[in-house]
């Protein structure tokens, strides 16, 4: 039997407190490191669904610590060790509280402001007769807030940033250039696996009064991507483009009418409906990484993690 980690209580050597967000758990050790178990929990719309996806945080663990490893001549990351397979330990950053959203395409939210008439979007201008997926003339930065749990992230543009104080003007203008390089370089990576990819959020924190990428990269949950076969034959006709991203879960439950409004109700999340999750999951995997999905045994995850976390900060 698959299980899924959806909760973790730790008591890890130096643990000073532990953040449980949405999909992630974040034990602070001596205030110095950061423990950050990908568990298998998942989240739409801000809401974590009843149900946890088997492999689903191996999988995010891995496709992150990948391009956090290929992208170390960009800019600093957090990243120090991966002891386990749905563990990565870091740095301890000081997290700026946006999150820097950049789109090479117009889909998703974006789509659906457009298509309601809005054309500036975080104080950027969008171009009139634009289509849905279609490629904007350069890649766009639409950053949004930081939410608490249960709280919508909300747009913010760089004017706002700069006024409320949450960057100082050299600060943002290093987030913008690391965020375009990023997203150039995924970009490169994904053309190489016959994908494309769209959009993408990247989080940054200071270290040492040095600027540091944080938490997962370019992982199907902070990235939208597009095949790249068919792509331009599908939009010429209007068609929705073959994804790689966690946008089916969305379109699930869209389909049966949950949004994360007031009054709605999750659907019934079946044990078919879970492993055709976790199956999609291992669909991106493959396709991002370019290698087979190895799972990692599930018999007791929450005493491996243990045994493999406190085996390497008691090194």
């Amino acid at each position: 039997m698959k299980k899924a980690l959806v909760k973790t209580d730790y008591q890890f050597p130096g643990q000073k407190s532990v953040y449980h967000g949405k999909v992630r758990d974040v034990y602070n050790i001596n205030d110095e490191k950061l423990v950050m178990v990908a568990t298998d929990r998942i989240s739409a719309f801000d809401v974590v669904l009843p149900k946890g996806i088997p492999y689903k945080g191996q999988m995010l663990n891995q496709i992150a610590a990948k391009f956090l490893d290929a992208t170390t001549d960009i800019c600093p990351n957090w990243k120090m060790a991966t002891p386990d397979p749905m563990v990565t330990v870091g740095v301890m950053c000081q997290g700026f509280p946006v999150e820097m959203i950049v789109r090479g395409y117009l889909c998703g939210s974006a789509w659906r402001a457009y298509k309601s008439g809005v054309r500036e979007i975080c104080g950027v201008r969008l171009p009139e007769g634009m289509r849905e997926n279609e490629k904007f003339p350069t890649p766009i930065i639409t950053p949004t807030t930081k939410a608490e749990m249960g709280l919508h992230d909300e747009d913010i543009s760089k004017e706002e940033i700069l006024k409320q104080g949450l960057a100082t003007p050299e600060e943002y203008a290093t987030l913008e250039k690391y965020t375009l390089a990023l997203f150039e370089r995924g970009t490169q990576i994904a053309a190489e696996r016959g994908l494309i990819l769209v959009d993408t959020k990247y989080e940054f924190g200071k270290h040492n009064g040095q600027i540091y990428l944080m938490d997962e990269i370019h992982t199907p949950d902070s990235s939208r991507y597009f095949y790249a076969d068919g792509y331009e034959e599908r939009f010429e006709k209007g068609e929705a483009q073959k994804q790689l991203s966690k946008e089916f879960v969305r379109e699930w439950l869209m389909d049966n009418g949950f949004q994360g409004k007031e009054g709605q109700q999750v659907p019934e999340m079946t044990d078919a409906i879970v492993d055709s999750i976790s199956e999609r999951y291992m669909e991106l995997f493959e396709h991002i990484t370019g290698e087979k999905f190895v799972k990692a045994d599930t018999d007791d995850i929450a005493e491996r993690i243990e045994q493999n976390v406190t085996t390497y900060l008691n090194k």
